[in-house]
């Protein structure tokens, strides 16, 4: 268990291996969500392998007035927008980089719209969930009394916000997620076009700072596996409902 986030990321990236099954899935990585003391709150999705189309990457955006996007470097049809499109607007993006500085600092770009740095940290609790992560079987990772019991404990134990590893996507879809490993959060900041600081400094007054998970967001999350239950809800243009206060929800 004594390995680094980036050493954690090269290991699934080389296999790039989803878990079995008929349903939808995926395995990557990303972060839960990270709130920042200007108001805006980001998550990111790097899903390496899909069922359902080609790996992407996704950034996860809510403004200060609660208005959610979800940007996507494919298809929204065939990434995270297919299970959350029906509650955020969506848009296309040409590309989303993801360089590591160091086994602990990530930096995200998404043209001159984003620079988003990520300092990661383990933790007495982020090491327990980790190790309860890698040593779960498969059989119990596919569990959905397992998957709904594990959310608050999450919870408890990183004293985050809402964690939910099973449940139901505003387009209708029940998901599952499987987070292997887990960092935190412990630094960073955001800033939006032409370098103006848009996000600020980690961690806003009302929210507690979020996790890092390869493959899950949280850290490696092993594969999340979906069943289609409703329209997929892409189209941008239309009236969306509105996400409510941050809250961690590990889906695609």
């Amino acid at each position: 268990m004594n390995t680094t986030p980036m050493k954690a990321v090269e290991a699934v990236e080389l296999t790039r291996a989803l878990a079995a099954g008929s349903d939808e899935r995926f395995t990557g990585y990303g972060a839960m969500g990270v709130p920042y003391s200007g108001g805006h709150y980001l998550a990111l999705r790097d899903m390496l392998a899909s069922s359902v189309g080609p790996a992407y990457r996704t950034i996860w955006h809510r403004d200060p007035a609660g208005d959610w996007t979800i940007f996507t470097t494919v298809d929204p049809h065939a990434s995270c927008p297919r299970y959350f499109g029906a509650a955020t607007a969506t848009e296309r993006v040409s590309s989303i980089d993801v360089a590591w500085q160091d086994d602990w600092t990530l930096d995200v770009t998404m043209g001159t719209r984003l620079s988003w740095r990520m300092e990661l940290a383990t933790t007495p609790a982020t090491r327990a969930m980790s190790l309860m992560g890698g040593s779960l079987p498969p059989l119990a990772w596919n569990s959905a009394v397992v998957l709904t019991g594990m959310g608050p404990m999450a919870r408890s134990v990183l004293r985050s916000g809402r964690i939910r590893l099973h449940g139901h996507t505003p387009n209708g879809q029940t998901f599952k997620a499987a987070p292997l490993r887990v960092w935190r959060v412990a630094g960073g900041d955001a800033r939006g076009r032409h370098g103006s600081r848009q996000a600020g400094p980690v961690g806003a007054a009302d929210a507690p700072r979020r996790l890092l998970a390869p493959t899950a967001w949280s850290v490696l999350r092993r594969s999340c596996t979906l069943q289609r239950g409703g329209q997929d809800g892409s189209d941008s243009t239309r009236e969306r409902p509105r996400l409510n206060s941050p809250r961690a929800s590990n889906g695609p």
